[in-house]
């Protein structure tokens, strides 16, 4: 779960769909009384939090966070005006993990909520995806094929994760470019062709994973999905 903590209720619900469209569950919090109130309750996985907020704003907020013991840990992105600087090192000093400078594109926003993601999440949460002779250790970002490690990009790794997470769903190619390159992606399509195919060639026979379904999109071969 993802807290947007946002006063501008057009702007949060753009990024609440943006999170959900990406695969993340996220709800918004209008101000800093109203986030205490649900952290009593629930506690999330990352905290997007704005600097500019009615009541206390978000270097308060910060501060409160980082001092509690029960919530120092959940990771934060802060969100702040253009040319704020100060409030920017500011945060970063007092622990915030990253920071977006208003305005921001969804898309950027996806990325660097899985890029925190990636570095707080703990080490003993990794696990491995294995299909036949190919394997996503999701922990380090390390794909295999027969033990031997492949090195991918990062939209790569991205798309085959997609694939690995969803065995024998069809995706168009309008939703894996939603899923792999978010919501404010303005390319053809043809993007997601071109990645596929380098994808597969890199896997070898393992590449024939990925099928191709004619006049719709791509899907993985619905093989058994081994978590380890």
């Amino acid at each position: 779960m993802i807290f947007c903590v946002e006063d501008d209720h057009a702007i949060c619900d753009l990024m609440i769909y943006a999170l959900q469209s990406a695969g993340f569950e996220a709800i918004g919090v209008p101000d800093g009384l109203s986030l205490f109130s649900i952290l009593e309750k629930e506690m999330p996985e990352l905290i997007l939090l704005d600097i500019m907020l009615p009541g206390e704003d978000g270097i308060t907020i910060l501060k409160k966070l980082k001092r509690n013991t029960s919530t120092a840990n959940i990771p934060i992105i802060m969100a702040t005006a253009k040319g704020t600087e100060y409030d920017r090192v500011i945060g970063l000093d007092l622990g915030a993990d990253d920071y977006l400078t208003k305005p921001f594109g969804m898309m950027e926003m996806i990325s660097r909520v899985k890029a925190v993601l990636r570095r707080t999440r703990p080490r003993e949460n990794a696990h491995l995806l294995r299909a036949g002779n190919l394997e996503i250790n999701t922990g380090e970002h390390i794909v295999s094929v027969n033990g031997k490690r492949i090195f991918l990009t990062l939209k790569e790794y991205e798309l085959l994760r997609l694939f690995m997470d969803n065995p024998g769903k069809v995706f168009t190619r309008e939703q894996i470019l939603r899923q792999v390159w978010g919501l404010d992606y303005t390319g053809e399509t043809r993007t997601v062709d071109v990645h596929i195919g380098t994808m597969r060639s890199k896997l070898g026979a393992c590449g024939d994973y990925i099928e191709t379904v004619r006049g719709v999109g791509y899907r993985m071969e619905a093989k058994d999905i081994l978590i380890l």
